[in-house]
């Protein structure tokens, strides 16, 4: 979008205005790839007459394969500037395909947050993994550029930076062997910069977290105490056939020594079901291993085969439905959990950001904590004497929890 609006392109508010429709897709899993080829079939037939391209993992992960009569075009991720020559050529809009610099990056995320990539591609190679096929090995942005664009989102008045990658403990890496994270320099960078704002770091391989970073984090309390670490199992069997170096040992020892460092730290996690060889044992190691963990948060998913991965011809695989039935298990093993790690909240003050007005004549607001990632986690409903702004912070008191969301009063 940056591009296009870079090259005199200008965004619908409304599809039937657009003489483009960019549909961008997903190519992980199977149940994503269905969802994205069901979106280019649904807005084809919507609007039959309009130039519709397929962008993103999927085009990229299948550019030689896909026959899609519907689309266009198919757009890959490599290199997104070329995306206003393809617009250019498929409209005839020879004037609006001229590259010139890209345009400011739109704010597409809610109110008061955004997303900052400061990584591509992934070197840890597990075994069940699609992403270094789509987005290829770990490619890391100059951390000037970084700063640099932290220092204009701030500007523009976001108040939390999400910093994401595949793997952002690798970040700066050139090996996944190599001790060189330059993740604690790139923190230490961001410190310098002026303002209240939120970091939040997303997305760290537990099995290559640079422990340097909680001291940092410690420091200045902009940095969230919030990791989103994919363990992904309990059971050391299984993780090696992952083709990952840790076990429930290591992991358990990472998480005591955050919550020792940050005693507020919250984690998140996701845990994998269903992969080829997973017998009893193995599932119940991960039971142990979740009970013992006491995360704050976890997602689960349940195995896909996919084409080029170590782990598709794997022998003994798990049915679909004892997959879903062990993700099931531990899904109910986790929300008492969650609820009782988010009690600790309450009686604290504590800042929220303001994502949403529900009811401003009765003060009903929803915003999130540090301890509430976007879209994933709990949201804390706020209620306000005073009208509050969207998009920033608020500082209240958390009286209560209502599953696993949270009530607070300003």
């Amino acid at each position: 979008m940056a591009h296009l609006n870079g090259a005199s392109w200008l965004a619908a508010d409304k599809p039937e205005d657009a003489d483009l429709i960019i549909i961008n897709s997903c190519g992980f899993i199977e149940s994503a790839k269905r969802e994205s080829i069901n979106a280019v079939l649904a807005w084809r037939k919507l609007f039959p007459d309009k130039k519709l391209i397929l962008a993103g993992c999927l085009a990229q992960r299948y550019a030689d394969e896909i026959e899609l009569a519907e689309a266009d075009c198919l757009f890959g991720n490599n290199d997104l500037a070329q995306i206003t020559e393809v617009a250019s050529r498929l409209t005839g809009s020879a004037a609006a395909g001229t590259p010139v610099v890209p345009g400011q990056r739109p704010l597409l995320s809610l109110p008061g947050s955004a997303y900052i990539k400061i990584s591509e591609g992934c070197n840890n190679r597990c075994s069940f993994c699609a992403i270094p096929l789509i987005r290829g090995p770990l490619r890391s942005r100059p951390i000037p550029d970084i700063v640099e664009e932290c220092r204009q989102l701030i500007a523009r008045g976001i108040r939390e930076l999400c910093l994401i990658g595949q793997d952002i403990g690798s970040f700066g890496k050139t090996a996944r062997d190599s001790a060189d994270s330059q993740l604690p320099a790139l923190l230490e960078a961001i410190t310098r910069l002026d303002g209240q704002f939120w970091v939040r770091l997303l997305y760290i391989h537990p099995d290559q977290f640079p422990l340097d970073i909680l001291d940092t984090i410690s420091r200045d309390k902009r940095f969230l105490p919030y990791f989103d670490l994919p363990f992904q199992h309990g059971s050391t069997l299984i993780l090696r056939a992952m083709n990952r170096q840790g076990n429930a040992e290591s992991y358990l020892s990472l998480i005591r020594r955050i919550r020792d460092a940050l005693p507020d730290a919250t984690l998140r996690s996701t845990f994998l079901l269903g992969f080829p060889g997973e017998t009893s044992a193995d599932f119940h190691a991960l039971l142990d291993f979740q009970a013992e963990a006491r995360l704050d948060w976890v997602g689960c998913f349940t195995y896909s085969r996919e084409e080029n991965t170590p782990a598709y011809s794997m022998k003994n695989r798990v049915s679909k439905r004892l997959a879903a039935e062990r993700k099931a298990l531990i899904e109910e093993r986790q929300t008492p959990i969650s609820e009782e790690r988010m009690e600790r909240f309450i009686g604290r003050r504590l800042d929220a950001l303001v994502e949403e007005a529900l009811d401003p004549e009765e003060g009903l607001y929803l915003g999130r904590l540090f301890c509430q990632a976007p879209e994933v986690d709990g949201a804390t409903v706020i209620t306000s004497n005073t009208q509050l702004t969207v998009g920033d912070f608020v500082t209240g008191k958390i009286v209560a929890r209502a599953g696993i969301d949270l009530d607070m009063r300003v």
